[in-house]
């Protein structure tokens, strides 16, 4: 179906959400104040119990009351059952896995709208292309940008992108999940929406780095304005718009997680900053930092695509293959001096086919 397609769809009245973590317990909570019927699908059963009984989820948010009304449940298929489009909200590197084991009972027709920010470490595929792979009968959108799952849950403004390539069903999914303090923008760029939703995250554990080695608030920023930049390159490179990349979904999310110890990725690369190990801050953790299984699968698609994303690779270097941080922090540092915009990067990447996306 064409972007030009307005074709009215019917109402989307109830929602499904697979993954109960803390931002698929916030999407439920915001689906159940736009009066929405809202299923939701857990892995734990204490989780499940909490929130159907309890109305809270002490697990991902606690402190936080939920909507009555909401239903969770340990069994994925009665989200299926009870929905009119799913939300999948489990992390990138399962969702694959997900679907896959869900791929006999989807509905032909019934939207699956993506809200994991990554890329597949094993292949490099974005989340759209594995939802092509394992679901073709499921429409798709995205939905990405400036989130943190507490202040939604809360039902604090927020603005973010919602992408799919059928205008129809973005619209129908913008007026189903949409309320007064959670305000869905569409887009048919899923591409780029879905690159800025990944490697924002490896971009955040860079900033943290910055912040946790004290090199300070210029160097922050100028790693953001770059990181942006290079962003933008690899995003154009596999057929997003730039434009995209300056709004919600890029520049918005950026901001928000490369500045705030709320976010798991920025929090991560300060604690990398101040000494502390990978293995013992994961260790640590129960909820998922993207950026760290992201950053391979980016480094890879740069090279790729021959697109030049220094700040990425760096990340990767010193998640992935050991470098010491203070070598290569002066690595980038002792880059030769460019224009800017960089004339040498400008149309990088193109004259590559981008892959396809069935988004």
């Amino acid at each position: 179906m064409s972007t030009s397609d307005t074709t009215p769809r019917a109402p989307l009245d109830r929602i499904g959400i697979l993954g109960a973590g803390a931002w698929g317990t916030a999407l439920a909570a915001t689906a159940r104040r736009a009066g929405r019927g809202v299923t939701l699908w857990a892995r734990e059963p204490d989780v499940a119990a909490a929130i159907t009984h309890d109305h809270v989820n002490p697990d991902f948010l606690p402190g936080i009351v939920l909507p009555e009304g909401l239903a969770a449940t340990t069994n994925p298929g009665a989200v299926l059952d009870a929905a009119d489009a799913v939300l999948l909200v489990t992390p990138a590197q399962h969702v694959r896995t997900v679907c896959a084991g869900l791929a006999a009972r989807w509905p032909a027709g019934l939207p699956a709208v993506i809200c994991a920010k990554g890329l597949e470490t094993a292949s490099g595929a974005t989340m759209g292309e594995v939802l092509a792979e394992t679901l073709p009968q499921a429409p798709c959108a995205v939905l990405s940008g400036p989130t943190f799952a507490t202040e939604v849950a809360r039902g604090l403004p927020t603005a973010v992108t919602l992408a799919c390539a059928d205008r129809a069903l973005g619209e129908a999914l913008v007026h189903g999940l949409g309320t007064a303090t959670f305000r869905p923008y569409w887009t048919d760029d899923v591409i780029g929406v879905q690159v800025g939703g990944a490697v924002k995250n490896v971009l955040a554990i860079a900033c943290g780095i910055v912040e946790g080695r004290g090199l300070g608030d210029n160097a922050r920023a100028a790693l953001i304005t770059r990181g942006l930049a290079e962003l933008s390159r690899l995003a154009v490179a596999m057929g997003g718009r730039p434009d995209t990349l300056r709004g919600l979904s890029g520049l918005g999310d950026l901001m928000l997680t490369a500045t705030s110890m709320q976010s798991r990725n920025y929090s991560l690369g300060v604690a990398l900053g101040q000494g502390r190990t990978l293995t013992d801050i994961l260790g640590a953790r129960r909820s998922v930092a993207e950026g760290v299984h992201t950053a391979r699968a980016v480094a890879a698609m740069g090279a790729r695509l021959g697109v030049d994303l220094p700040i990425s690779e760096a990340v990767d270097a010193v998640l992935n293959a050991g470098a010491d941080l203070d070598s290569t922090i002066q690595g980038l540092l002792s880059r030769p001096f460019r224009a800017e915009p960089d004339q040498s990067a400008v149309g990088a990447g193109r004259g590559v086919a981008a892959p396809p996306d069935a988004c």
